[in-house]
Formats: structure tokens, C-alpha cells, sequence
């Protein structure tokens, strides 16, 4: 059985990705420096660094929401703040310069470990597992096969869309740098709708 809201969680995460933050804007950078066999490590070091939060957050905090309808909607109702939040950071940002080079022999593990702590203190992702990802558990029933479900998928997707950023850096780079208007104004939209799907489905 899947998770609850599963295809809802799937447009979440997949928007989530396809939106330049932190670690993308790294593999953009380091794709461009180094290459994107570089940015395989960085991208492992970011999916290794959501497992921990996801791992975290539903079992070590997770039965603190088991049946507890008023602490999951209080976190849904961050939740859907921080969408509306992101929605508009996203409008009013600009893309950055990433054109600078850097002349730095780094090593696999130096590459993951800057994977790692950018998504590690990401304030995306820790708003994201703790107020969102819990939303499409039942703690009720076969905890251990929903969270497997999700946080592979996650990852998956996750890893698989570092490593698109990193493939297509350059021409992404010119498209955002001529159409930044567009793009900001698509994703704000889009993120908008999904705040306002997730306030109608989830009720508790």
C-alpha cells in the first residue's frame, strides 16, 4: 500500500527539485569547474545527508506525532506557510554569477563532504522533513514500508535531478540568466497550487 497522498507528494518533491537552491546551485557551480563526474560525489554527499534528516525526524521525533491531529495540523500549517514563503523567495530572487573558476585540486571526499553540509544545513530541507514529509505517513500502520517507499523515491529523484543540473549547467545557466522572470513566476505559481492543495486534502 502506498503512502498516503502519494502522487500529491510526488508533485511536491519533484517541484521541489526542479527549483534552483542550495545544492543545485553547487552542482551547477561545480559542473562547471570540475565536471560532472565531480558532482556525482557532491550528489551522493546531499542524498546521504536527507537520509539522515528523513531517518531522524520519523523515528527518533516521529511517534510524537502519532495520533496527535492537532500537532499535524499546527505542521501543516507551517508547512504550507513555508511553500507560500519559498513561493515568493523564489519570485522576487535572481539568478547568481556562477562563471567564476576555481583552481583547486579537491578529492571524492571532498566533493561529498560539500554534498553533504550543503544539504545537511539547508533550511529547505529541514523545513521540508519535519513539516512536510510526516504528512504523508499513517504512524498508525507499517511505518517502516511507507517510510522506505518515500524516502527512496526521494532520493532517487533527488540524485537523479542533482546530476540533470550538473549535465545540462550551461545551457540552464544562459536559459535562466535571459528568461529570469519566467521562470521565477512559473515555479511561484505552481507552488502556490500545491500550498492550496495540501490546505483542501489533508485534514486531520
Amino acid at each position: 500500500m502506498l503512502p498516503l497522498e502519494f502522487l500529491l507528494y510526488l508533485q511536491i518533491i519533484i517541484f521541489l527539485f526542479i527549483t534552483p537552491g542550495t545544492p543545485r546551485i553547487v552542482i551547477i557551480s561545480y559542473s562547471m569547474n570540475y565536471g560532472v563526474g565531480k558532482c556525482v560525489w557532491s550528489a551522493l554527499g546531499d542524498v546521504t545527508a536527507n537520509l539522515i534528516q528523513a531517518t531522524l525526524v520519523i523515528f527518533v521525533i516521529g511517534s510524537f506525532f502519532s495520533e496527535n491531529s492537532l500537532i499535524l495540523n499546527i505542521f501543516k500549517w507551517i508547512g504550507v506557510i513555508y511553500i507560500l514563503y519559498l513561493a515568493y523567495d523564489i519570485y522576487k530572487s535572481r539568478p547568481k554569477n556562477l562563471k567564476d573558476k576555481e583552481e583547486i585540486t579537491k578529492s571524492n571526499l571532498s566533493f561529498f563532504k560539500d554534498g553533504f553540509l550543503v544539504a545537511g544545513t539547508s533550511p529547505k530541507a529541514w523545513m521540508f522533513f519535519p513539516f512536510i514529509f510526516p504528512q504523508f505517513i499513517d504512524f498508525s500502520s507499517n511505518l517502516l514500508g511507507q517510510f522506505t517507499i518515500l524516502i527512496t523515491t526521494y532520493i532517487v529523484l533527488d540524485f537523479l535531478s542533482l546530476i540533470g543540473y550538473a549535465i545540462l549547467a550551461q545551457k540552464l545557466i544562459k536559459w535562466i540568466t535571459a528568461n529570469p522572470k519566467t521562470i521565477n513566476t512559473i515555479s511561484a505559481s505552481v507552488l502556490v497550487i500545491i500550498a492550496g492543495i495540501i490546505v483542501i486534502t489533508q485534514q486531520y
